[in-house]
């Protein structure tokens, strides 16, 4: 059962809020201030803490700096319950690590889809393997990993595809780089999904071979559309955690762009937070090998794990991907307008790159472009295409109307 801490002080919300949790069937502990809601978090351990802002003793923001630098404590989701709703206190709250904000009076369903969303991005590698180990592992999980080895095994890589989708630049509209994304189609399971595929290969550590060919293809198919005449072209890859961890990381992905002719900038390596959380000093050693010889650095899915903007002064990162539950509905969302826009802002300040993930409307486009984003993916421009697709619209010169 999903265990929850409540910290609020006022008794009658905190125990409007218990009522509420426990009808869904959470688990719940309380406490009546921050010191306590310390002290508590760090011996129990709870899946998500929702923690009021204004409180005696130690305020919501002393909480979240306790709870950050205690290791035990520091991944888990963090959302604030706040009365102050502005910019600067989502700013705040970010810098030190908050996930989510609800502002004073919220409904029970603002409370719940908050809850729900959080937990639903605890993406935390260590998590995951756990809970893929202890659980059952269903008749398709079981034939996916079978059929995965054999793939592997025989170095059947024919099998992989990489799809791109574009990232578009919102000042000019024209595409400035594009994303890879691995695909798999098995003769006999035919298209495995992504959701499918790659916990199931982070979770058993078959995601190393395929994340290194994923990285070699994708410099490959960049050579050509350089070739091509595309010369600006960037093309962004994501890494897993046991790339990451490999002593010669650096060396590959240099021999990589060697071997294609390849400037360093014209790749862009993306990891999520959480994949930085996993061995913090060890991903900035990591991340600052492989940015000084140029190539770019991204964090991906930004918001949606813990290490928010506390690790963002060391690390060598030249553009935030803004999560995409964060640009759903932007337009009608004052919370998730609130802290997007605080993103950009930031970004903007640190000369840091934003790109909206997941762009689906023109209602969410507009207001990416009048807080000035930089860039943006998704399906209002372009779903991932095979390379001869993306080839076509990159000919075809498509552009976002400006």
């Amino acid at each position: 059962m999903t265990k929850i801490l409540v910290i609020e002080d006022e008794k009658s919300v905190r125990e409007n809020i218990l009522d509420l949790l426990e009808a869904e069937d959470f688990d719940t502990i309380a406490a009546a201030n921050g010191r306590i809601g310390v002290e508590l978090a760090v011996s129990e351990v709870p899946d998500l803490i929702l923690c009021d802002l204004m409180m005696p003793e130690i305020d919501g923001y002393g909480v979240l700096i306790a709870l950050r630098e205690e290791s035990v404590t520091a991944n888990i989701p963090f959302i604030f319950l706040t009365a102050r709703a502005a910019r600067a206190d989502f700013r705040q709250g970010m810098e030190l690590g908050a996930d989510d904000y609800l502002t004073k009076p919220f409904t029970r369903d603002e409370l719940l889809s908050a809850i729900a969303s959080r937990l639903s991005k605890q993406a935390n590698l260590t998590r995951k393997v756990s809970t893929f180990e202890t659980q059952t592992i269903s008749p398709k999980a079981q034939m996916i990993e079978k059929y995965l080895r054999r793939t592997l095994e025989r170095r059947h890589f024919q099998q992989f595809l990489v799809y791109y989708q574009p990232i578009v630049d919102l000042s000019s509209g024209k595409i400035i780089a594009a994303e890879s994304l691995l695909r798999w189609q098995h003769p006999e399971l035919g298209m495995v999904s992504p959701t499918e595929l790659i916990p199931l290969a982070e979770s058993t550590g078959l995601i190393l071979p395929i994340g290194d060919w994923v990285l070699k293809n994708a410099c490959k198919q960049t050579k050509l559309w350089h070739d091509a005449g595309f010369h600006e072209l960037r093309v962004a890859v994501n890494l897993s955690s046991h790339q990451l961890i490999q002593p010669d990381f650096s060396q590959k992905v240099m021999k990589f762009l060697l071997v294609n002719d390849l400037l360093p900038n014209c790749l862009e390596l993306e990891l999520t937070e959480n994949i930085i959380m996993q061995d913090v000093n060890s991903a900035i050693s990591t991340m600052k090998e492989v940015h000084s010889s140029g190539v770019k650095i991204a964090i991906d899915d930004f918001g949606a794990g813990y290490s928010a903007l506390i690790y963002l002064k060391q690390l060598p990162i030249d553009t935030l991907k803004i999560d995409r539950y964060f640009i759903q509905d932007i337009a009608n969302d004052s919370q998730k307008a609130a802290i997007t826009t605080a993103l950009i802002e930031m970004g903007r300040n640190l000369n840091i790159q934003t790109v909206a993930e997941g762009v689906e409307t023109e209602q969410e486009l507009n207001f990416l472009r009048r807080y000035k984003c930089d860039a943006m993916q998704g399906f209002l421009f372009s779903r991932p295409l095979p390379p001869a697709e993306f080839e076509k619209i990159l000919f075809a010169n498509k552009q976002l109307n400006v």
